[in-house]
């Protein structure tokens, strides 16, 4: 299997607002902003901004007749981590990779082991209940926002994520069903949404019938058994789902995966299927 050179484009952008989700009022007002984390410093829920990004070949222009990928790695990389994966799933098609914006570790020699850089896009590796539903919504709508900022209104999208990124491509769906086009979620998860106001879609999303494709490993050991079958039994709910689970894989990716993913891509006129 070949790969294509990759031309990626630093981008630096300028600080933006955030859309705390309801105009007039600040998030810790509305209750988006919920209590301090043991694990990265900040609060739950705290607005985001996106600060980093890399583009395919040609500035993320090259295809433009066909749709952009949008990446959004797991807890402890960052952005060049699915930025290299594309090109095993869709190589004929453009892909922006966004950097989560919480800093695990900073750019250089580490305990992670990248000179890239560790990145986080919630305040817990794994976070659940009220705390996940403030995060997960501060992140979609930085990713959101900077979506709107920064890709043409009429280019179609399709959100994938690994893990954290996972969360994160669906719950997009969960905030503007109407900008994404698909979402991809490789050994993901799904927010409660008990808080009012982070998953503000949900009911629009039920009808839209948007395609997701969920894989995950059986021997997955970071997202728990009773995580994976909620957020199937979520996303057979609220969209048109294909799911896939892999025989003796952990919480990782698999070639088998990227060969479904790809069939599942051809189905749904989003990629040629040509490597």
């Amino acid at each position: 299997m070949s790969l294509l050179p990759l031309v990626f484009m630093m981008v630096s952008m300028s600080n933006e607002a955030v859309n705390s989700g309801r105009t007039g009022e600040r998030p810790e007002e509305n209750g988006l902003i919920g209590r301090e984390s043991e694990v990265v410093p900040g609060r739950f829920g705290e607005p985001q901004e996106i600060s980093r990004a890399i583009y395919s070949q040609g500035g993320g222009k090259a295809c433009p007749t066909r749709p952009m990928f949008l990446c959004l790695h797991g807890w402890g990389s960052n952005e060049q981590d699915l930025a290299q994966m594309m090109s095993y799933v869709a190589p004929g098609n453009d892909y922006v990779s966004l950097r989560a914006p919480l800093v695990l570790q900073a750019e250089g020699p580490g305990e992670f082991g990248s000179g890239s850089g560790a990145f986080s896009w919630y305040h817990d590796s794994l976070p659940t209940g009220e705390d996940l539903d403030r995060d997960i919504f501060a992140a979609a709508t930085a990713v959101d926002n900077w979506v709107t900022r920064h890709i043409e209104t009429g280019r179609e999208l399709v959100p994938i994520g690994f893990s954290q990124g996972a969360a994160l491509a669906i719950h997009l769906l969960r905030v503007d069903p109407e900008r994404y086009r698909a979402a991809i979620a490789l050994s993901g998860f799904v927010a409660p949404g008990q808080v009012p106001g982070t998953a503000p879609a949900d009911e629009r999303l039920s009808s839209m019938e948007r395609p997701v494709f969920y894989g995950y490993g059986d021997m997955d050991s970071v997202i728990p058994k009773y995580e994976i079958h909620a957020a199937a039994a979520w996303l057979e709910e609220h969209t048109w789902l294909t799911m896939k689970h892999y025989r003796q894989l952990d919480h990782a990716v698999s070639l088998p995966e990227f060969s479904d993913l790809r069939h599942w891509l051809l189905l749904n006129n989003i990629s040629s299927g040509v490597m």
